[in-house]
């Protein structure tokens, strides 16, 4: 069991209670979910990248990545229906709170001119949006076999009902917010 998941059910959650004034412990949020993505146009002119994201993804997350492929054809961007594009991972239960404080704790440090995450990644129900220009930051990609640098966003889903619930857990869980 990861140490931020200890430290969400003994400090975080009578910490919570108090500072939103829910009288029941089932109220409180809580993480459910966190869904990794990437996406390339590079892809399209070469499908066999496709790989080398989804092994970067399962690297990063420590679970397997799965291809995602055009739903829509739109010939603008030379794109197909079926075609891959991406790549994507949803991670739950305890894999997303050991992703969650790896994140917190050594990946964010490493982004240079680091100042904090912006506030407006809120999406009305409590889930945070949060964008990563390089892979690099997270110490399991290898520099050296790295052949581009990829962005990847982040989606962490909560249980929060609306946005100062997600920001409370996120912010008593350790998430760097902007001031």
């Amino acid at each position: 069991m990861s140490t931020l998941h200890d430290r969400y059910k003994k400090e975080v959650v009578p910490q919570l209670m108090k500072q939103l004034k829910l009288s029941n412990i089932s109220q409180v949020p809580k993480l459910d979910k966190i869904v990794l993505s990437v996406s390339s146009g590079e892809v399209v002119k070469n499908p066999k990248m496709a790989n080398t994201i989804v092994d970067e993804l399962t690297a990063i997350s420590g679970q397997k990545a799965v291809i995602t492929k055009a739903k829509k054809a739109i010939s603008n961007f030379k794109l197909r229906q079926g075609i891959p594009l991406g790549a994507m991972v949803t991670l739950r239960r305890e894999k997303a709170w050991v992703f969650l404080e790896k994140l917190i704790h050594f990946s964010l440090p490493r982004v240079r001119d680091f100042r904090g995450l912006p506030s407006k990644g809120f999406d009305g129900r409590g889930n945070y949006n949060m964008g990563v220009k390089e892979q690099i930051i997270f110490p399991e990609v290898e520099y050296e076999k790295v052949d581009m640098m990829r962005g990847m966003n982040i989606t962490v889903c909560t249980s929060g009902k609306t946005d100062e619930q997600g920001r409370a857990l996120l912010e008593a869980l350790g998430m760097p917010f902007r001031k």
